[in-house]
């Protein structure tokens, strides 16, 4: 099945009933500027879809005796600080370590500055504390980054090699590979785009972060990985790498987490999932104890694998005899709320007389942050970005993505806590 709706980058949707053949639609342009449809061979970001690679190459390091999942992550990472988290907590997000991109969205980086993966590791490294109880989950792009880094320590080879060496190519997967640098080609890939009240614009970033993303892949690749997913649950009877790794409760209840991978334990819905949304691009697998496989690729900012996919199984759900080939389309071309395109916070120049609250610095953080205040409305300066808060209660405030709580009168405040979702708990100290 294919379509071209509106030349508009579009997705690639793949569902595989038990026993049968699969359903695939190609729906838009992977490439807008040159007309180049989406097909069966485009290949896709997938974004964290990546993670239940990564954990599976961890899973097959411990097998083979080159690490221990209890074992200290430390014994591998010596400028690891946080001594007690274990190789299991990196996998399952539970080491409390907080995710190094949040980090470094302090310092007011923007979307088309450059920064390497180990510029994030030495965040991370930078940390002396859990930012959660142990033992709690925590969802850190950063616990990924540090096993891919572990992964390359004990095998003394590069992750892009040891997957395709040890998965890819055994399972089939020839179009699919970890990108290592964002300078490096992949054949057939799509572009992203992000719809701008003057046209397409693209929403690739000079970074490439293998480990927790930068998998790039076809939908038929990940319905190959999805089959092998498949027929280690039929013969482990137990959701896949549970033998290894404890799925627990995670930040999305009622789902819990295991090595890579969402899982549904409710009755009549049992699955693992995963999903990823990276520079753009956005990608949903899902895999029920049936055998259902769907997975879904997007290259257009405002159409979400995850809600495609959510979709389309309520649809199976409701009709489970429904022929696909009418399905998907309709699917696909369901009305979607497009964000309102804003103006990003910051961008206009501050207007009128701000005094100066202070600036503040946190030892768990890059950079300082400023404090001003302005006709009785409070701002959070990053770099010469302005951020305008909205006071939720006497002290608690919230700005893009977090919320800051001061420490005493706002005018004298000392410090204040700045909590962002993957990275909670930072105290910040007037300098």
């Amino acid at each position: 099945m294919s379509a071209d709706r509106h030349n508009t980058p579009g997705l690639s949707l793949l569902v595989r009933r038990p026993g049968q053949d699969p359903a695939l639609l190609c729906t838009g342009l992977a490439n807008v500027e040159h007309g180049v449809a989406i097909g069966p061979h485009t290949v896709f970001n997938a974004g964290s879809v990546a993670k239940q690679v990564t954990a599976r190459l961890v899973l097959l390091a411990a097998r083979a005796d080159l690490l221990h999942l209890s074992q200290k992550a430390a014994d591998l990472l010596p400028r690891l600080k946080i001594s007690d988290v274990t190789v299991a907590d990196l996998v399952t997000h539970r080491s409390g370590i907080r995710d190094a991109e949040s980090l470094l969205s302090l310092t007011g980086f923007r979307d088309l500055d450059h920064y390497t993966a180990d510029d994030l590791r030495t965040l991370a490294y930078r940390q002396d504390e859990r930012a959660v109880p142990k033992g709690h989950f925590l969802y850190s792009n950063t616990n990924y980054l540090l096993l891919a880094e572990i992964l390359e320590t004990v095998y003394d080879a590069t992750l892009a090699d040891l997957a395709q060496l040890h998965l890819l190519d055994p399972m089939g997967m020839k179009s699919t590979h970890f990108k290592a640098d964002p300078r490096h080609v992949i054949p057939r890939a799509a572009a992203s785009y992000q719809a701008t009240p003057h046209g397409w614009q693209h929403t690739e970033a000079p970074v490439a972060l293998p480990g927790p993303g930068t998998l790039w892949t076809t939908a038929g690749d990940l319905d190959r990985w999805l089959g092998h997913l498949h027929h280690e649950w039929q013969h482990e009877e137990q959701f896949p790498g549970q033998d290894a790794f404890d799925y627990e409760l995670s930040d999305q209840p009622p789902y819990l987490y295991g090595p890579g991978l969402y899982a549904d334990g409710r009755p009549g819905r049992t699955a693992v999932f995963h999903y990823g949304h990276e520079q753009g691009f956005s990608a949903a697998t899902h895999l029920d104890a049936t055998g259902l496989r769907v997975t879904c690729l997007s290259n257009n900012a405002d159409i979400a694998a995850d809600r495609i996919t959510a979709g389309l199984l309520r649809k199976l759900r409701e009709h489970q005899d429904v022929d696909l080939a009418d399905l998907l389309p309709r699917v696909a071309a369901t009305p979607r709320e497009l964000k309102p395109v804003v103006p990003l916070a910051g961008a206009s120049r501050a207007q009128g007389s701000h005094l100066e609250l202070g600036t503040y610095t946190c030892d768990q953080a890059p950079g300082s942050l400023r404090l001003t205040r302005s006709a009785g409305i409070l701002h959070l300066w990053r770099r010469g970005t302005r951020d305008q808060l909205t006071q939720e209660g006497p002290t608690a405030y919230t700005g893009n993505g977090y919320t800051l709580t001061l420490t005493g009168a706002t005018d004298k405040a000392d410090r204040f806590t700045l909590d962002l979702d993957r990275a909670p708990g930072l105290t910040y100290v007037r300098r």
